[in-house]
């Protein structure tokens, strides 16, 4: 088992990492339409949808993704579209957080079609246009998103008493949130006051535009709510699985599950990273 997840990993390295570091956007945004149209296949799957029709919801949603991307261009995504999303993300979280796995599967499948939609395109449009913003920028919202779920690993272990959502995910525990929240502003502080000050980079970080770009306070606040919203994204995909009894959200990649496993966190975060770091003056 260790030796398939070290190849499937050092495969999505091979292919992911020419699309990130390539000058033009393209590249990055065709590999993750590819990634956003599976992880379309596997929400349909998750949501009782087998065969040919998981497959067409998969391809639709890549193709709703590209349609936007050719009609509007990322670079030009209006900062309301990204609030938006936030919003479609703190309501469906909470409306699906609430009900429970038992819960999740009586909403009207429609509905729950529609919100997988909007989520996986607002998500591939908000990766494709912090690629356009710059390498660094992009790269601040990825390690966020690591940083909050390692700290949360290890915090979690080593204090974590209280449960989380033992109904969705029972090796979660508050502990492990707070530890994640933690790891988040070390980063953030390291990020913003050395890297990008220090280090020949393209672009302003997630970080220098939340501290440097609004007030403090405020900044904190947002990585709060970041932090927040990775564990909302991580707990969102555990209560699609486990309202199905399902382990992974599929078997694509050998070793690590499904593309949904992977990018779970990643959902809500890159939108509403997009909505505040838009009221940034440095942006």
């Amino acid at each position: 088992m260790l030796k398939t997840r070290i190849i499937t990993a050092l495969v999505l390295l091979a292919a992911l990492l020419p699309a990130l570091f390539a000058p033009q956007s393209l590249p990055f945004a065709l590999l993750t339409l590819l990634m956003i149209g599976a992880a379309g296949w596997e929400w349909a799957r998750l949501n009782g949808i087998v065969g040919a029709p998981a497959v067409a919801f998969g391809l639709a949603v890549s193709a709703a993704a590209w349609t936007t991307y050719l009609a509007l261009g990322m670079q030009a995504a209006p900062a309301w579209a990204w609030w938006l999303a936030s919003l479609v993300w703190v309501l469906g979280s909470a409306y699906a957080l609430r009900g429970g796995p038992s819960q999740w599967p009586h909403a009207p499948k429609l509905l729950r079609m529609v919100l997988g939609a909007l989520v996986l395109v607002a998500a591939w449009a908000a990766m494709v246009q912090a690629k356009a913003t710059g390498i660094n920028f992009l790269l601040s919202i990825f390690c966020l998103v690591w940083m909050a779920d390692i700290a949360a690993y290890f915090g979690g272990r080593a204090f974590g008493k209280r449960k989380l959502a033992p109904t969705i995910s029972p090796g979660k525990s508050w502990e492990g949130v707070w530890s994640g929240m933690l790891g988040v502003m070390l980063l953030a502080f390291a990020w913003a006051f050395y890297i990008d000050t220090h280090i020949a980079v393209d672009s302003p970080s997630l970080y220098q535009l939340l501290l440097k770009g609004q007030s403090l306070p405020i900044g904190l606040f947002a990585l709060v709510c970041l932090s927040a919203m990775s564990v909302v994204g991580d707990l969102f995909e555990s209560l699609l699985k486990r309202a199905v009894g399902a382990k992974d959200s599929s078997q694509l990649l050998p070793g690590h599950g499904g593309v949904l496993d992977r990018i779970d966190a990643l959902l809500p975060v890159f939108p509403v990273a997009l909505a505040m770091s838009s009221l940034s003056v440095l942006a």
